[in-house]
């Protein structure tokens, strides 16, 4: 089972997601995708450790995560938008390739037998981005989100804190 909860930004995404996985699982892994980029979004990575207490199985994975055994398992990745960045980053903004590769690490992980809670973000819906690399991440995070969506079983778009079952 495949649940993609999508939103924009402070919309309620991942306070959903975690609230869902507990429903499902006593005892949910946790993948965080984030690099630690400056001291201030350590704190942001801190501060998302401490909203979960001992239940949790915590991995921080930045991009393979067909590396990690989700078998059997409620597994929580959060986010996509942050996975997305390092492949961007690691391939210097080419989006073709970027694409790619995001697309062949979820489609291994898809196989495998667990129920996957994927957060993403809406980037799209917000304000045009100012700069040319801007929009190419735009770009790639939309078309990342419509192949998510069509493998997914249930979307969850997030409006102020409320879902809103799109697909499933």
């Amino acid at each position: 089972m495949i649940y993609l909860i999508t939103g924009g930004e402070r919309s309620g995404k991942s306070s959903y997601a975690q609230n869902l996985a507990l429903q499902l699982s006593d005892s949910p892994m946790y993948v965080a995708t984030a690099r630690k980029w400056d001291p201030d979004f350590q704190n942001r990575i801190d501060r998302h450790q401490q909203e979960r207490d001992e239940r949790w199985t915590n991995i921080e994975k930045e991009k393979h995560l067909s590396e990690i055994d989700f078998s059997d398992k409620v597994a929580l990745i959060d986010c996509v938008t942050l996975w997305l960045t390092n492949f961007f980053i690691d391939t210097k903004n080419d989006v073709s390739l970027s694409l790619e590769e995001a697309k062949a690490e979820f489609s291994k992980i898809a196989q495998q037998d667990a129920t996957l809670i994927i957060v993403t973000n809406e980037i799209g819906m917000g304000i045009h981005a100012e700069t040319h690399i801007g929009r190419k991440f735009t770009e790639l995070q939309g078309w990342m989100n419509q192949f998510l969506a069509s493998n997914a079983d249930e979307v969850v778009l997030m409006v102020s804190g409320i879902p809103v079952k799109i697909k499933g």
